[in-house]
């Protein structure tokens, strides 16, 4: 088996392309870049350099991978762009290679970036990610996974977004959003946990009971957040979940929505 690559595609020769990818009318493929098996590159889609897709990848059309990073002190260093496997990149999507800081750019498997998204460099986006329409991350923005951004959600540089979390449409991210919660709005709120999703992903009534009252330590009380460790370390069940949710707490740079 060969590649289908359509006669109007460029493609570098230091590319490489797995046998069963289809290559689409106008595409193109740079130096660097690798596209696993079954990927599908649509019409006018490109691959800038170093870009890698693992298998079954779709990349839609008018979608540019790859492209030198937004960023100033970018001086030319070799930095890569990986898509996991099975990830789903609708029209005119960009996603910048990375920098020096991180060396690439990177979105897990089984996501779906619907048109218009954006991650900038150092973007680090987990597995089974939604993104909906007009998404926009800037720089070193971390993206954990089952997390949904909709519509023109914008996020801050360097900002983290925890995993199973829903972000509302229009929302603006500059501080970090726990995992397990809902957020919306500009300035960006907390409105409670994201318990329909969790239930949705097969959590227990018994983890989202803990979570809530999680939230309400942390979130909705007059604690500081040492006295809120201190309290959930009594009273809390030690649930990986909630462990999760109290270290995100912990190890926030930016300070977390509230």
């Amino acid at each position: 088996m060969t590649p289908r690559i359509h006669p109007t595609a460029i493609v570098d020769k230091k590319a490489d392309i797995a046998k069963d990818a289809t290559i689409g009318p106008f595409v193109i493929v740079g130096p660097g870049c690798v596209v696993g098996p079954g990927s599908v590159l649509e019409a006018r889609a490109t691959l800038q350099e170093n870009v890698r897709l693992g298998s079954h990848v779709t990349v839609g059309i008018g979608s540019v991978l790859g492209g030198n990073p937004q960023d100033l002190k970018f001086r030319g260093e070799v930095t890569h762009v990986e898509i996991g496997d099975h990830t789903v990149i609708r029209e005119y999507v960009t996603i910048n290679r990375g920098t020096s800081q991180s060396l690439k750019t990177t979105v897990g498997a089984h996501c779906f970036l619907m048109s218009y998204v954006h991650l900038a460099h150092d973007c680090h986006v987990g597995d089974n990610v939604i993104m909906s329409n007009g998404t926009q991350l800037a720089g070193h923005v971390t993206v954990e996974d089952y997390v949904i951004l909709s519509g023109l959600v914008a996020i801050h540089q360097f900002a983290k977004v925890g995993r199973h979390a829903f972000v509302g449409g229009m929302a603006r991210v500059s501080k970090d959003v726990p995992p397990f919660v809902k957020a919306v709005g500009n300035p960006i709120q907390l409105f409670g946990l994201n318990s329909v999703g969790l239930r949705r992903r097969g959590f227990s009534e018994e983890v989202i009971t803990e979570l809530k009252k999680a939230y309400r330590l942390f979130f909705r009380s007059e604690l500081n957040v040492s006295q809120a460790l201190e309290q959930a370390a009594a009273e809390l069940h030690p649930y990986d979940e909630v462990k999760a949710l109290i270290a995100f707490v912990e190890a926030s740079g930016r300070g977390v929505t509230v």
